[in-house]
């Protein structure tokens, strides 16, 4: 797996558990983020390389900050180490 598809994976399971904790159904979270519903669902398996404004709408609609998010996408995908 490439470090593209961590990362997308990554984001895409923290955008589901937010989801989830905010008992949220996928079509549910679309409408209130106005995008497709099954975007939404690409996103969450990792499918899809989201833009930066979906990244924030979703958060909106989610009602946490984009830096949550991503805090949490980094746990599982871990930070890239440093080149010399």
């Amino acid at each position: 797996m490439t470090r593209k598809e961590r990362v997308q994976a990554a984001f895409g399971k923290a955008l589901r558990k937010f989801r989830l904790s905010g008992g949220l159904s996928q079509e549910k979270l679309a409408e209130l983020a106005d995008i497709h519903r099954n975007y939404v669902g690409d996103i969450e398996r990792g499918e899809r390389n989201i833009g930066i404004v979906n990244m924030v709408k979703v958060a909106d609609a989610l009602k946490v900050n984009l830096s949550e998010v991503v805090r949490e996408m980094e746990k599982t995908v871990g930070k890239k180490p440093p080149t010399a």
